[in-house]
């Protein structure tokens, strides 16, 4: 709801130069939270880390409007990153403990569409409330948003078979807790596909602007509409036909995506490719969620899915700082921005050729 309006209130605070800071600090604060939020996951169980993240969205989204320094508005976005370092960990393996695995894709597609009705109307909500009531408003809207989430999950049945009660010793992260080894193929896939998702959030509402799309938001929601509409065919093709056959595939598209993006000049055109690297990135991420849980250990599933994250968080904090650098503010790097995105993304669809043929009898 409020990323799409950030970069021009940091801009109103004096921090044009920092817009690049908006996404990566998020993720990551995010990405440094995924080993506790896994191990946690394992141990006091996926309820309590669903928990936590919603209450850190709530709290930071209410606190925006408060804080009228650059300074205190990039520390904020630090510690709102910790709310996507522990909800979709323990969503991810809460939805694995109870659904079977021949139809693991077609469930994280389900969960991918629920995030993709959110990220679909809240660009659009966000930036209309924006222009009608300004953005004090958004963000107290953001907040109650987030006390619903609280409240549902306070519902939840607990799935974690052999659940511990909280310690501090529990937070002790030795070395194996930062990464399930098992799942790297996926981790840099992820990574590489993740880095266009931060370049396009970091400068994509100044470039709508640029060929003249006014709502910026609009933009997000095309991307998340297109998500949303393959979500669950994407989930359900990898249990069919395999992880990787449909990540080829995916990755592919995404590449084309963001040629398309890099060379738009009119607001269709970017439109068009928004919206292509959406159907991508729809298909992309429930089959990575699926394929990473698919080669998880039972007892360190939690720890697997944030490995996955945090190579997400990884991918979308350099694409977004990255980005931001390349971009500097400046109409003419728009299309240097995202042909680099799509250079990762080949690089990724020729991993997918090359290592995964060598690699089937293990890990597809």
């Amino acid at each position: 709801m409020i990323i799409p309006e950030l970069p021009d209130y940091l801009t109103n605070l004096g921090g044009a130069e920092y817009k690049g800071m908006i996404i990566s600090l998020f993720a990551v604060t995010a990405m440094v939270a995924r080993p506790f939020s896994g191990k946690l996951s394992d141990t006091i169980g996926r309820v309590p880390v669903m928990m936590s993240g919603s209450i850190v969205c709530l709290i930071c989204s209410f606190i925006y409007p408060v804080l009228t320094t650059v300074a205190g508005f990039l520390i904020l976005r630090f510690v709102h990153g910790f709310s996507t370092g522990f909800t979709p960990t323990g969503q991810t393996a809460y939805i694995s403990d109870i659904i079977p695995i021949e139809k693991r894709g077609e469930a994280m597609g389900l969960l991918g569409t629920a995030g993709a009705v959110g990220m679909a109307s809240g660009p659009a909500i966000g930036g209309m409330l924006a222009n009608l009531a300004g953005l004090d408003v958004m963000f107290y809207c953001s907040s109650a948003f987030a006390l619903v989430s609280v409240v549902i999950i306070l519902g939840m049945k607990e799935t974690l078979p052999l659940k511990h009660s909280f310690s501090v010793h529990h937070l002790k992260i030795e070395k194996s807790d930062l990464f399930e080894p098992r799942v790297w193929f996926p981790c840099l896939i992820m990574a590489l596909c993740a880095y266009s998702y931060g370049a396009l959030f970091t400068v994509i509402p100044d470039f709508g602007e640029h060929v003249g799309i006014q709502n910026k938001g609009l933009l997000f929601t095309y991307m998340t509409v297109a998500s949303l509409a393959v979500r669950l065919v994407g989930g359900k093709a990898s249990d069919l036909y395999g992880r990787q056959a449909i990540l080829r595939i995916s990755t592919l598209l995404m590449a084309a995506g963001m040629l398309i993006i890099a060379t738009s000049t009119t607001s269709l055109q970017l439109i068009i490719g928004v919206s292509i690297y959406g159907f991508a990135q729809g298909v992309t991420s429930p089959t990575l969620l699926a394929w990473a849980t698919d080669l998880s250990p039972l007892k360190r599933k939690g720890r697997g899915v944030s490995s996955l994250y945090i190579f997400l968080e990884l991918g979308i904090g350099m694409g977004a700082f990255l980005s931001g650098l390349v971009y500097a503010n400046q109409a003419d790097r728009f299309d240097n921005t995202f042909l680099l995105c799509g250079a990762l993304a080949g690089i990724a669809f020729v991993f997918l050729m090359v290592i995964g043929n060598t690699q089937k009898k293990n890990i597809a």
